[in-house]
């Protein structure tokens, strides 16, 4: 199964309560933070909310 390798680029200070969790959710705490998760649905969602603040590549 694939897999999303999650980088934090910028800092969640301004955003939304929403987008904190989500990154919190995602396992990433600071700035260029990064991990890799299974390619999912549920995953993928997460990371469309927090777009702004993250990269996102396919890892194999």
């Amino acid at each position: 199964m694939a897999r999303l390798k999650v980088t934090q680029i910028k800092s969640y200070i301004g955003s939304k309560q929403n987008h904190r969790d989500t990154l919190r959710s995602l396992g990433l705490k600071r700035l260029n933070d990064v991990v890799v998760k299974e390619d999912r649905p549920e995953i993928r969602g997460m990371v469309q909310t927090v777009r702004h603040l993250v990269t996102v590549e396919e890892v194999d």
